[in-house]
């Protein structure tokens, strides 16, 4: 691992450069409340699933689907195969489906209890996962966000992540609320905000303030990546975080 100096220094260069190149305005949340978040848990995607939390984790042999109750004790949980590398996730009816990385292959589950019941190619890396205007809408990196139909899990189209027209590149983690996504940009401390469908981002959450003190702390947290909106309240982790933290995001 990179020393913790130079490591803040690269973070520090890094969101820079993504705020230098910003057209859209920068905000930063207000920080509410938290939850006890296992450090082992890379996290992957974060969502709720009525009032009870979902988080998917990766690393290889590591990869898990996790159910948290309101006071953040486990109810449920599944593992992957030690050979893939889990990432995003989201519940669509009675279905859960969750990401892999490399393997261009996703998984089902049923929703409550966390049981295999298929899987699905997909066609490119998978990084994060959500639902939006009744198909999924998953990233993989780059600023396209894929459009994938339930049922025939065809890709049928894609959403292109712009600011002031500069595609938005390592969008990772998502949430979706109405026609707005929520999406953690890779290597950053920032949430770019961006209009469904045109994929203009709005405006960035700018949590580095936080981050910064957390690091402190807890030398060895990796990025932010977790975004769970629980109907008025958002909640933000990262992997290997020590808190899910509930925020409140300005408008």
């Amino acid at each position: 691992m990179i020393g913790s100096r130079l490591y803040i220094a690269v973070w520090s260069l890094l969101l820079f450069a993504v705020f230098a190149a910003a057209g859209a305005p920068v905000v930063e949340p207000v920080f509410l409340d938290s939850l006890s978040h296992d450090q082992n848990h890379f996290t992957q995607g974060l969502f709720f699933d009525g009032k009870e939390l979902v988080e998917s984790t990766g690393q290889y042999g590591r990869s898990s689907l996790y159910r948290y109750d309101a006071s953040g004790k486990i109810l449920d949980s599944a593992g992957l195969q030690e050979r893939y590398f889990g990432e995003g996730s989201v519940v669509v009816g009675e279905d859960l489906f969750y990401l892999t990385w490399k393997s261009k292959k996703a998984f089902i589950y049923n929703r409550k209890h966390f049981t295999a019941k298929g899987e699905f190619r997909i066609p490119t890396e998978g990084w994060g996962l959500s639902f939006w205007n009744n198909s999924l809408i998953m990233s993989n990196g780059s600023h396209e966000l894929l459009l994938i139909a339930l049922g025939s899990f065809n890709t049928f189209g894609t959403i292109e992540v712009k600011d002031d027209g500069r595609p938005v590149q390592k969008l990772n983690e998502l949430e979706v609320v109405g026609n707005t996504l929520y999406a953690n940009i890779w290597f950053s401390d920032s949430i770019a905000v961006v209009d469904l469908p045109s994929g203009k981002v709005q405006r960035y959450i700018d949590c580095s303030k936080k981050i910064a003190e957390l690091r402190k702390k807890f030398p060895r947290i990796d990025v932010l990546n977790g975004i769970a909106f629980d109907g008025k309240d958002f909640w933000i982790t990262g992997k290997n975080w020590p808190w899910i933290y509930k925020v409140q995001l300005p408008k």
